[in-house]
């Protein structure tokens, strides 16, 4: 007996010893979620239920590269700290387990439930082979630790080789789900309607506006609050274009989607390199929408010099509207939980008024840092970090045409011939009292830029030395003052 109950001793001290030898590689992300190990894409089936956020993501349980797809599954009280839980829906039958999202069936409108009382959790997901996709439901009653597929798959068919990702949720007014799903080649996302997820009939087709360069997958429709107006909302649908994501503001009637954005106008939720099929819990306890978007990029995500996991998800960010001359803009934050893995601030006591260099005291690959940057009107200016010797990650702004911008030109790179070509990336921002505010987040490997509270937003991956470490100030000889300066080191969510 006593021999068995050293075993099991034994036997728990190596599971926790190799788990702590998870999260501390070099570029591994401490305060965004990514998996012990294997490959990950978009995010699906986030649903908030029972005091729990779950998150579903493509994932290959095989390898650290992209390919047989199934969902991997973790859960979190507070969208920040995640455990990690057995794959959820897994390859089968030469089908892959493509993009989809999950819903509360609180009323058991599907049958799913063993009682008419229960309140199954259902999993609408696209089935893919080579040639054919279709929608699929499986369902769990035991909240979200065991699935069964539905016997009658698929529940939506049209005989189409590209036709992914639904995206569901349940309309009130018409006491009907909607979902949205993708017409890829044909830059359509399709609206349908059911009573019981399992029948699903045709409303109308939206697309063909904004930017139609790539492929439209993984939309998603949500409401939103407005700024300032909290009681009064707008319809926001979210898409993902093969490497960057577009988003339209408008209403929706339960059955058509009208765009109240100029038609041709290209409103990106991130004008980063690294930010793809973002989609929303839509009910959160405090019934603002919750985006979680994948940290990568289609040209090069399988060669990111990153092992044994590859992949990772954005912070989740909550979600709002505004309206700016004749444009609704997305106004994203990132959740204020995040305030928790603060360590003790260090704060630039007086203002910097910089003409060419400014290293400040600042160090570190694992931090928040937050500022207001006053510009001369002709400078070019901003922060650098992952500094070391001629290395470093540039985060600027060019007032005489009013762009902020990111560049990563001056970081290591050579592990792919795509990856370059991403480098710089910029976008439209006027000051707000002659003001720039920057929120930055570094993260080993992952950078995320919000500005001006969230109305321009940049995310990237970089992947520096260990020893890039310093933080500089920078103009180009113009005087810029840097005021209100806050630096905190983030804690790991994995110790």
């Amino acid at each position: 007996m006593r021999k068995f109950a050293l075993f099991l001793f034994l036997s728990a001290s190596l599971w926790a010893n190799a788990q702590s030898d998870y999260y501390q590689e070099r570029f591994r992300p401490q305060y965004h979620f990514s998996t012990q190990k294997n490959w990950i894409n978009d995010p699906n089936g986030l649903v908030y239920i029972n005091g729990e956020y779950h998150l579903f993501y493509q994932h290959n349980p095989f390898g650290n590269i992209w390919g047989h797809m199934s969902w991997g599954h973790a859960v979190s009280k507070d969208l920040l700290r995640w455990k990690q839980l057995p794959v959820a829906l897994r390859e089968e039958n030469g089908f892959m387990m493509f993009s989809g999202s999950v819903v509360s069936d609180t009323k058991n409108k599907s049958g799913f439930g063993l009682k008419k009382e229960d309140s199954p959790l259902v999993a609408i997901y696209t089935a893919h082979d080579s040639s054919l996709q279709t929608q699929n439901l499986a369902y769990s009653i035991d909240n979200g630790k065991s699935w069964s597929k539905y016997s009658a798959n698929p529940v939506l068919d049209l005989q189409m080789r590209d036709f992914r990702d639904p995206n569901v949720f349940w309309h009130e007014p018409t006491k009907r789900w909607i979902m949205s799903v993708a017409m890829p080649n044909e830059k359509l996302i399709s609206f349908y309607s059911s009573f019981s997820l399992k029948q699903w009939a045709f409303e109308s087709d939206f697309g063909m506006q904004s930017d139609t360069s790539g492929v439209w997958e993984c939309p998603d429709l949500l409401q939103v609050p407005i700024v300032g107006e909290p009681n009064k909302k707008k319809w926001v649908l979210l898409v993902s274009q093969n490497s960057t994501m577009q988003y339209f503001v408008g209403e929706f009637d339960g059955a058509k989607f009208y765009n109240e954005n100029p038609y041709n106008k290209i409103m990106r939720p991130d004008y980063g390199t690294d930010y793809y099929a973002a989609v929303a819990y839509k009910t959160t306890p405090d019934k603002i929408p919750t985006t979680i978007g994948w940290v990568n990029n289609w040209n090069y995500a399988n060669e990111i010099p990153t092992s044994p996991w590859k992949g990772a998800m954005s912070l989740p960010r909550k979600l709002a509207v505004k309206k700016m001359g004749n444009e609704w803009v997305l106004v994203q934050q990132p959740i204020k939980a995040i305030a928790s893995l603060r360590s003790t601030a260090e704060v630039l006591k007086n203002s910097a008024a910089v003409k060419s260099r400014f290293i400040t005291p600042f160090k570190g690959q694992c931090f928040e840092m937050e500022l207001d940057l006053r510009p001369s009107t002709t400078s070019i200016s901003g922060v650098k970090i992952a500094v070391g010797g001629n290395r470093y990650f540039t985060i600027g702004y060019d007032a005489a045409i009013e762009q902020l911008f990111i560049d990563r030109t001056n970081t290591p790179g050579g592990f792919s011939k795509q990856y370059p070509y991403f480098n710089k990336k910029n976008a439209y921002l006027k000051t707000v009292n002659e003001v720039v505010h920057l929120n930055i987040f570094f993260d080993k490997s992952i950078i995320e830029v919000y500005a001006n509270n969230g109305e321009l937003v940049f995310t990237s991956q970089i992947f520096p030395d260990e020893k890039d470490t310093g933080i500089e100030f920078f103009s180009d000889g113009n005087i810029t003052v840097f005021e209100n300066v806050w630096f905190w080191p983030m804690k790991s969510i994995w110790k």
